[in-house]
């Protein structure tokens, strides 16, 4: 290249043209659904839309949505904030505003002043727990909550504090949640909508503690996709100090790094992931192990509960299974789904997306599990949108869950109602379980299937490869048995562009038809 001394005067060498960045997805072209929904704000994006050039921003307006339905989620609460949870033993379920945070705030010692996991809990006053029965970081939470918690006038002045607390924590949690969904995938920013709007995620938002560890999670699939490993780990490790539940990603990604050969990256992963944990948890165990193993001697001894397939043969037997079968029942089909979904990825025609295989092994976990809460729906929301983003299927799984989020206090009110037997009874309320086990395996079956057959993936039509994937997108395959799958099959009717896994689609491989 020659020099600036050797170009003559007034004579400039152009610059070297630089390829523009990808076009981002918009989904009212791409989803039939999304463009529907889309006429109560003005209609699909037009040819002459100007983007870009406003402060509203896709992630900005993800993230004012996903507070929005927040808001709302606790106006369907009210009922129960002024008068439900307090007076009458049915009416926080006949209303369908149950919360478990104002319930223990004097139940697991809070409005005592007792320091969870280190001071033992009256039985009169737990019921007979002993200790507070979440992981550390939850614990952490809470008390935190009680500390921001006005310690004066009554105990029922003092609860609606301790939820409106936990209500404003939890609203930075959904905050956090949107925003890291939406800059996942780089070129589709509005799916984040598809948590921002999800139903069931605004009614079970404050039932529980789980919005943290999701936006943990959320924030570990992040910096993932940013190809960070080791920030990747410690937010991974941070999530598992709040909740069981995220470790299993470590699962899907050892056999994508395992296909990619990207163990490096894998073994900082988890490395990670042991630290943060570990930084959290030892301190604890160290020196108040009784109440640190109380989660998980919890979790052991609890019999089959609310939401579960497991409930249904209990309740439908005249001899139940035991507490020890059901857990060892539940490992066994937790440790086939995982070698199930081992093969399914070194089988498939393409390495499947980390985000598919996340939800995949996460809704394993829930469907096998002797307990299936309504806010473990929050748990896949977040994975099911980078998953699967299509509103249809997503919608329809939405559907199933508000139907079980109705018919759990519909059936508690049964309960609790005496010979008034105001609500579900318990088959209708079988008939609830059946209907959202049905939901989230119809998502399982799609993923499933985009896996086997990528031409019908959402993302990857778009030209993607793996956007969430980070080191994984793009990488070439070093171990696999692509050999022993079909080649992806094409249906006839099912009219896309054609597109090369993880490249434009301006320029369609040679051989293959969609």
């Amino acid at each position: 290249m020659p020099s600036a001394e050797m170009t003559p005067p007034g004579v400039y060498e152009p610059e070297p043209e630089r390829s523009a960045p990808p076009e981002p997805v918009r989904p009212t072209r791409e989803d039939e659904v999304a463009a529907a929904g889309s006429e109560l704000v003005g209609g699909p994006i037009g040819r002459y839309a100007l983007l870009g050039t406003s402060w509203w921003t896709p992630v900005r307006i993800v993230a004012l949505v996903a507070i929005g339905m927040f808001a709302l989620g606790l106006v369907q609460k009210a009922p129960c904030y002024h008068s439900a949870w307090f007076f009458g033993a049915s009416s926080q379920y006949t209303k369908a505003c149950y919360s478990d945070i104002p319930h223990l705030y004097q139940g697991r010692g809070f409005a005592d002043h007792l320091v969870p996991y280190f001071d033992r809990l009256p039985d009169d006053l737990s019921g007979g727990m002993g200790y507070l029965e979440y992981p550390v970081l939850t614990g952490v939470f809470m008390q935190v909550a009680s500390w921001l918690t006005p310690h004066s006038g009554g105990i029922q002045h003092q609860e609606q504090w301790y939820w409106f607390v936990n209500a404003a924590m939890l609203m930075v949690c959904t905050a956090v949640l949107a925003v890291c969904v939406a800059r996942t995938h780089r070129r589709r920013p509005w799916d984040g909508l598809l948590v921002a709007l999800a139903p069931a995620a605004a009614l079970t938002a404050t039932i529980n503690w789980d919005l943290l560890a999701v936006a943990l999670t959320a924030a570990a699939m992040l910096m993932w996709a940013r190809s960070r490993p080791i920030a990747f780990g410690i937010l991974l490790g941070l999530a598992t100090a709040a909740k069981l539940y995220p470790v299993l990603l470590l699962g899907p990604l050892l056999v994508l790094c395992w296909r990619a050969g990207r163990w490096r990256e894998f073994v900082q992963a988890a490395a990670g992931t042991a630290g943060a944990w570990l930084v959290v948890n030892l301190p604890v165990m160290l020196f108040a192990f009784p109440g640190w193993s109380k989660f998980y001697s919890f979790s052991h001894d609890r019999g089959v509960d609310f939401g579960s397939f497991w409930l249904i043969w209990s309740q439908n037997s005249d001899h139940p299974p035991s507490t020890d079968f059901v857990n060892t029942a539940a490992t066994v089909l937790v440790v086939l789904c995982s070698i199930g979904i081992a093969v399914l990825t070194f089988t498939a025609p393409r390495r499947p997306r980390f985000a598919q295989l996340a939800f995949l092994i996460v809704a394993v976990f829930i469907l096998t599990n002797k307990v299936y809460s309504p806010q473990y729906v929050l748990w896949l929301v977040p994975l099911a949108a980078l998953a699967r983003p299509k509103w249809r299927d997503f919608l329809i799984w939405q559907a199933c869950e508000v139907a079980y989020f109705l018919g759990i206090w519909m059936y508690l009110a049964y309960t609790t109602s005496g010979d008034a037997h105001k609500g579900l009874p318990t088959h209708g309320y079988q008939w609830a379980i059946a209907l959202h086990l049905l939901g989230t395996l119809y998502l399982c079956a799609v993923v499933v299937r985009d896996i086997l057959m990528p031409e019908r993936d959402v993302v990857r039509r778009s030209g993607d490869d793996d956007p969430s994937g980070g080191v994984l997108d793009g990488a070439e395959d070093v171990f696999a048995f692509t050999a022993l799958a079909r080649p992806p099959r094409h249906a006839a009717p099912y009219e896309v562009p054609q597109v090369e896994w993880g490249r434009p689609e301006a320029a369609p491989p040679q051989g293959r038809s969609l």
